[in-house]
């Protein structure tokens, strides 16, 4: 284990850090659908359509950097085989 994460690059910590920042801001925006609305941004008038789209973007974000990350993971695994 110790072998394989001295072999991981930097890539993947950007992904792993990516994917941990827009997974926790897509659980924050699923709960707390107004966050926008605090910082003075009101792009909807109020009926939460932006705020839908921002956490589909979070999902997808999400996701797709986990992925890539774990193709990361899986590439330093092979190399130290």
């Amino acid at each position: 284990m110790l072998d394989q994460s001295a072999r991981l690059r930097r890539r993947f910590w950007f992904e792993a850090a990516l994917a941990s920042a827009t997974g926790l801001l897509f659980i924050v925006t699923l709960f707390w659908h107004d966050w926008l609305e605090a910082f003075g941004v009101d792009p909807d008038h109020g009926n939460g359509s932006v705020e839908w789209l921002v956490v589909a973007v979070f999902l997808v974000v999400c996701v797709g950097c986990t992925a890539v990350a774990r193709v990361e993971w899986r590439r330093a695994a092979t190399d130290s085989a």
